[in-house]
């Protein structure tokens, strides 16, 4: 009895979740989820975020035939997805893996096969698990700050944004998160990864405060788009080119989420225009 019930993986039920298993495979993993029902709502759940992912990101959506072969040979070489790609426990535990390289394609609207390269994977996933500790840290400490929170005050932004950017040794623009009820409170540099990064703080008309994080990827790599919690501080990241992105807040979920959004909309369409 045992062995039958250890006849499917995690990882054949994230293949499951994200439509990657063969006809024959799937129907052993249903006849297997008939016989465990707490995995089987916990399957729903999965299925359940991958359908909101999907419609949230669907106007970035772009796909490629590459994509399922790249996910299978993720998959085969059984690689574990790092520790800060879970949803928290409120939202029913992990994301399959699949799902958070679907996310990364809807995001930015690249999938990236040099992320899955042999013998690469290690030192991006130390890269894309340190930025949002980082950017965590940074948020609890600098947001509660009265009177000190910032270097450069909102009346500066044309010489923070020049500032910041000559450090970072990368050309910067403010985003201006107006529409979504947030103001600019000022920015400062700070440490990412050893190297000068950028910090931008944002506040609602209640105090609400919210960071956008940036900092550089010193291996020049795409990753995707990926959502980090500790202890209720959420963050949403990305890497894209030689800088690495993140937006963190104690703010719901959606609302991070729809600046997180914008954030990499201006970022883009900044980099477009320079380009």
């Amino acid at each position: 009895m045992t062995d039958e019930l250890n006849t499917v993986s995690d990882d054949d039920l994230h293949a499951y979740v994200d439509g990657f298993l063969s006809e024959a495979d799937r129907a052993r993993v249903e006849q297997w989820l008939e016989r465990n029902p707490a995995r089987t709502e916990e399957v729903r759940q999965w299925q359940g975020q991958a359908t909101e992912l999907r419609a949230m990101f669907s106007t970035y959506a772009r796909s490629d035939e590459r994509d399922r072969a790249l996910l299978s040979a993720a998959s085969g070489r059984q690689a574990a997805p790092p520790s800060g790609n879970r949803w928290n426990a409120g939202l029913g535990g992990r994301i399959a893996a699949g799902l958070l390289l679907f996310a990364a394609g809807a995001f930015t609207g690249l999938y990236a096969p040099d992320i899955l390269a042999p013998g690469r994977p290690e030192q991006l996933a130390q890269v894309g698990e340190s930025l949002p500790r980082q950017a965590q840290s940074a948020f609890l400490i600098y947001a509660s700050e009265v009177r000190h929170a910032v270097e450069v005050g909102p009346d500066q932004q044309t010489h923070l944004a020049t500032w910041l950017g000559k450090r970072l040794d990368h050309p910067l623009n403010i985003p201006d998160l107006s529409k979504l009820g947030f103001s600019l409170v000022g920015g400062r540099l700070l440490p990412v990864n050893g190297k000068a990064g950028a910090l931008f703080m944002y506040e609602d008309a209640s105090g609400q405060r919210l960071t956008v994080l940036l900092g550089r990827n010193p291996d020049n790599r795409e990753t995707s788009f990926r959502i980090d919690n500790s202890g209720g501080v959420e963050t949403f990241y990305w890497i894209d080119g030689p800088i690495g992105y993140a937006v963190t807040g104690e703010v719901p979920r959606a609302l991070l989420q729809k600046v997180a959004d914008e954030c990499y909309r201006q970022f883009e369409s900044a980099r477009e225009t320079k380009s």
